[in-house]
């Protein structure tokens, strides 16, 4: 492989990660669950799957 082959390869499973993540949350949105997740001070928690959308651009349409 080429390195822009890798790195098409790679854009294309970052972008294939991301939409996955963002169906997982709205499908959690809408059942009111919440999801597990460490933020940068290595402290696991519990929030609303609706929280992590609207404080995340990338997962608001």
């Amino acid at each position: 492989m080429s390195n822009k082959e890798i790195q098409e390869f790679n854009e294309k499973l970052r972008r294939g990660l991301e939409i996955a993540e963002k169906r997982m949350l709205q499908e959690k949105a809408l059942r009111d669950q919440d999801v597990v997740v460490c933020g940068a001070d290595q402290i696991i928690r519990r929030i609303p799957a609706k929280q992590v959308i609207a404080e995340n651009v990338i997962f608001q349409d």
